[in-house]
């Protein structure tokens, strides 16, 4: 058996079955299980190598041909698998808190199926129409139904949209000419023309106003599924990009671009961040924020410690994500609008949904002892030694975010002096947010154990990893 049909037919295959399924509590187990299983035999069973069961010998090949194209999962996509997977996983299982298995499993497994697909692909221009598919299944989870399509759902469907025809476009113009710049206006061209599809896919500065719109309107929890998946597939295939062509890798100027356009997307997130008054808001530009971190880490001039920092911080984002969103669903249902004048006090009613919202915005706002810390000092000690400026709007962006989350804290807990507490929240949400709790404390105080499983990550490409 060949490993694209493993991790991308299987569960494509599964996704359709479990939209057919009538019983929410099956398809999340079912749903959770497959993904674990898939990461858990990514784990176990890499693509090109071999391993004993009961006497018999099991290999997985990396190659699949169809319809003329060359599918490939090669060992340096293992932990990538690993890391997917372990996210639907993690996400699936906690529809079992939001009730929303129905809405969110079947179209994210085929959404994770078909990106990792992104991946596999060759020519790896495919990519683009397969992360386009992918956002097209995406909108049944987005949209609400019986309800009047919203805007940030239209720009979110219309901005990745565009991304795909300027990234193709590129693509075409630069065919022929990866080992270096034949033609100086013909790569100018095409530069330009791959800048404007990835601040599009990335939804960079000032192309994020899709972001806080669908997050006011729609489910948080789907919302955060998107905001985990999407950039993170979106970040490897530009990766992929800058590792192809020599003359973008080597450029003088790619890393002042990434640099300039990551901390205008961070400031800007982060001050937006610190005046908002709704949770889903706040949330929204967080996650903005969060892409830009990836940004900023691509910039560095040691491209080996940045992927690093690229990658260590996709564990802590999609910890605090998940805790943050399932947080917010259950306030949601005391105050549909999410509002800081509906939420006043809530805080005595659900004490667990009010800590796991306020402490992973603590925890991705880059707090002392949580999960992002450790990634992100790292990060500004080497962007201080590069930029001092930089580090200094870095610095001033991650005051906007620990203003959001005090100003949060604070509505949550402005209750009237004799009000008492009470825990409302039933049994699989305090099981949920309590080891989500317990994750971002763990991993904020024992960042190294990821470092063994992690560093293999930038072995995905042929000249960054180097």
């Amino acid at each position: 058996m060949s490993a694209p049909i493993v991790w991308i037919a299987v569960p494509l295959v599964l996704a359709v079955i479990l939209l057919w399924l009538p019983d929410e509590r099956w398809i999340t187990f079912l749903g959770t299980v497959i993904s674990l299983s898939l990461a858990g035999l990514a784990y176990w069973l890499p693509p090109d190598s071999a391993q004993r069961l009961f006497g018999l010998s099991l290999r997985i090949d990396s190659n699949f041909a169809f319809s003329g194209r060359n599918i490939s999962l090669t060992a340096a996509d293992q932990v990538i698998l690993i890391i997917v997977y372990g996210i639907g996983a993690f996400w699936f299982f906690g529809t079992l808190a939001t009730g929303s298995a129905k809405r969110i499993i079947p179209p994210g497994l085929a959404i994770i199926a078909l990106l990792v697909a992104s991946l596999a692909v060759q020519p790896f221009l495919y990519a683009a129409l397969l992360i386009e598919i992918a956002v097209l299944l995406s909108i049944p989870m987005l949209a609400e139904a019986g309800q009047k399509t919203g805007r940030g759902l239209l720009r979110f469907l219309i901005y990745q949209s565009f991304a795909m025809p300027f990234i193709l476009f590129a693509g075409f113009l630069l065919s022929g000419i990866e080992a270096g710049p034949a033609d100086i206006a013909l790569i100018s061209q095409a530069a330009i023309l791959l800048g404007l599809g990835f601040a599009f896919l990335l939804s960079t500065f000032p192309l994020f106003t899709w972001v806080p719109m669908l997050a006011s309107e729609t489910l948080p929890y789907a919302v955060g599924f998107i905001m985990i998946i999407f950039p993170t597939f979106s970040l490897v295939f530009g990766l992929n990009f800058i590792d192809r062509y020599s003359w973008l890798r080597d450029s003088a100027d790619l890393a002042n671009i990434l640099r300039l356009i990551g901390i205008l997307t961070l400031v800007s997130a982060g001050i937006w961040a610190a005046f908002q008054r709704q949770l889903g808001r706040i949330f929204a530009y967080t996650a903005v924020a969060e892409t830009s971190l990836s940004l900023l880490a691509m910039s560095l001039p040691d491209r080996q410690a940045g992927l690093q920092i690229a990658f260590y911080l996709l564990v802590p984002r999609a910890l605090a994500y998940g805790v943050w969103t399932v947080s917010i669903t259950i306030l949601k249902r005391q105050a549909p609008d999410l509002k800081f004048t509906s939420l006043q006090g809530l805080a005595r009613k659900f004490p667990l949904a009010s800590a796991g919202l306020v402490l992973s915005n603590l925890a991705l706002s880059g707090i002392p002892l949580l999960a992002s810390f450790p990634v992100r000092q790292a990060l500004w000690e080497k962007l201080a030694a590069q930029s001092p400026s930089t580090a200094l709007w870095f610095g001033l962006a991650t005051l906007g975010l620990w203003a959001a989350s005090l100003r949060t804290l604070a509505i949550l807990t402005m209750a009237p002096e004799h009000t008492l507490w009470e825990v409302n929240e039933n049994w699989s949400q305090r099981l949920l947010i309590g080891t989500g709790l317990v994750g971002l404390l763990f991993l904020g105080l024992y960042p190294q154990w990821a470092q063994p499983f992690l560093a293999n990550l930038p072995l995905m490409f042929t000249h960054l990893g180097k």
